[in-house]
């Protein structure tokens, strides 16, 4: 089992820049792959972002690739995502979650563990 925390979110202006953090503990965190998914107030949640055991080839939703990233620290057991030029739209839940999944999941059906999220508010 991976206990995954997240942290950083908060209520922020359109146009201003977080950094999220998912802190795990439990299983050998490096051997997971990383993604992060939000869900705003009645909608389904949805992809954002996600990473790769080693740090390679990150992937994006349409809606954030210009503007979001997403690195690890396997040392620290910990995920970052910084979010730059925040939107209104942006406002939502944020999750963390890992799989050992191959490839890009963008499911959150393809995802084993979840943290509880933080929530992030952009007011215009």
């Amino acid at each position: 089992q991976v206990q995954l925390a997240e942290s950083g979110g908060r209520s922020v202006l359109a146009g201003e820049s977080l950094r999220l953090s998912c802190v795990a503990s439990g299983r050998t965190f490096r051997n997971y792959a990383v993604g992060w998914f939000r869900q705003a107030p009645g909608k389904e949640r949805e992809f954002v972002a996600r990473i790769s055991r080693s740090g390679a080839g990150p992937y994006f939703s349409d809606s954030v690739k210009d503007r979001f990233s997403i690195s690890r620290d396997n040392a620290k057991n910990t995920v970052y995502l910084q979010m730059n030029n925040l939107k209104p739209e942006d406002t939502a839940v944020y999750y963390c979650a890992v799989t050992s999944t191959v490839g890009v999941p963008t499911s959150t059906s393809q995802y084993d563990w979840w943290g509880q999220g933080t929530q992030v508010t952009v007011s215009s």
